[in-house]
């Protein structure tokens, strides 16, 4: 058995990112940017009022309080053509560009207008370049702001946006065949014999697989014998990625690795040092790579967390495909480990202070869906740690996004 580490390493070392396309800004959300984006315009265009207030300049405000003529008023979206000459001002409002000839901002609080005799009173002082945003304060044309393998959030669309970037060259979106296996599972909704169980494997990796920024393509399930199951995974060329659930393991009926052996399968490894998730193989399908999962949902889901999610983040480009940890504090005791690197489900709680608290649950049989449902996360303990007590740190993975 290989470690999880050195597992989702050889998984990775095999893929390389997807092509590319553009798409519309509007689009963007949660795709892969696959080159950098460099700003088309200034940002802000010119020197800016920050506030509602009055555009002066600041030598005229070396006695207080003063008295300046009013020579115009100017709103966002509008400007003010000519220079305003010492002693005047300009009635301005946030967003609106400065007029020539004035440098600083007064706010309307530290005024009293006289609109009969066209003028303001400043009755507080301000320094030069007060409430002003200069122009390229945000950024100016030929920065680069956002770089390629980045996802696009709605704050980076909106940047994109202010940017006048309406389209975006991004890695397109990786396709993905998930195979199901076995006699005794049928599809939700499908007649269901004396001795099946319903699949839950297929819709919740192809919810899974879409989370990633996948698009699933769900094979009927295959019957556990040879034939079948080398015409179906025929439907899986030209996918990027293929997962299948079952036959991984060692009983009489775990066909994958002999089946798809037979129609092109290089296995480059199988079983792996942890739990739940042992029967895990990986190879190359006639070309393409091929995660081969357990066949019990929780531990299928588990190990796409772990494998299949960082494959899809490299196929769609992303420079960080590692799993996230984060340090919580344990509300009762763990026994000693053993030789394989486990993953508890468990309630997740944060306290006043910040705090996480886990409290793992204690049943972990990994044909629990129900478990895995309602787990806020997983606990990660290496292989041989010894026993933990309450109060005593841990790493897990947060499973509220997932």
């Amino acid at each position: 058995m290989i470690s999880v580490a050195e597992a989702r390493s050889r998984i990775l070392a095999s893929l390389k990112p997807v092509g590319t396309e553009t798409v519309a800004l509007a689009d963007a959300l949660d795709r892969v940017l696959a080159v950098p984006l460099d700003a088309f315009r200034l940002q802000p265009p010119k020197d800016m009022s920050a506030m509602d207030g009055y555009a002066v300049r600041a030598s005229d405000l070396h006695m207080i309080p003063v008295d300046l003529k009013v020579v115009a008023e100017v709103a966002a979206g509008a400007s003010y053509d000519g220079t305003v000459p010492p002693g005047s001002c300009v009635r301005i409002f946030t967003g609106a560009p400065l007029p020539d000839g004035t440098d600083t901002i007064v706010i309307q609080e530290d005024t009293q207008a006289d609109e009969d005799a066209g003028t303001v009173r400043i009755l507080e002082s301000a320094s030069l370049g007060t409430y002003v945003r200069p122009a390229g304060l945000d950024f100016k044309p030929g920065d680069t702001l956002l770089q390629a393998g980045h996802r696009m959030t709605p704050r980076s669309i909106g940047l994109a946006a202010a940017m006048n970037r309406p389209w975006l060259t991004v890695h397109r979106r990786p396709r993905v065949a998930i195979l199901s296996t076995g006699d005794e599972i049928v599809l939700p909704g499908d007649p269901l014999g004396e001795n099946q169980i319903v699949s839950s494997n297929g819709p919740a990796l192809a919810a899974a697989v879409t989370r990633a920024g996948g698009l699933p393509t769900l094979l009927p399930v295959a019957k556990d014998d040879p034939e079948a199951l080398r015409a179906i995974a025929a439907g899986a060329a030209g996918h990027d990625l293929v997962l299948t659930t079952g036959g991984a393991s060692v009983g009489k009926h775990d066909l994958i690795g002999s089946a798809l052996g037979e129609a092109g399968l290089e296995l480059d490894f199988w079983k792996i040092a942890m739990r739940p998730g042992k029967p895990l193989m990986f190879g190359m399908l006639a070309g393409v790579p091929m995660l081969g999962l357990p066949g019990n949902p929780v531990s299928a889901l588990v190990c796409f967390l772990l494998f299949g999610m960082p494959a899809i983040a490299k196929l769609v480009g992303m420079g960080d495909t590692e799993p996230q940890f984060a340090r919580a504090v344990l509300t009762g005791p763990l026994p000693e480990n053993d030789r394989r690197e486990d993953y508890l489900r468990a309630d997740l709680a944060r306290e006043s202070d910040g705090t996480l608290h886990v409290t793992p649950y204690s049943r972990q049989d990994s044909s629990m869906m129900r478990r895995l449902a309602t787990a806020g996360c997983l606990i990660r303990r290496a292989p041989h740690a010894g026993s933990a007590q309450a109060g005593d740190p841990v790493e897990i993975i947060d499973l509220s996004s997932f």
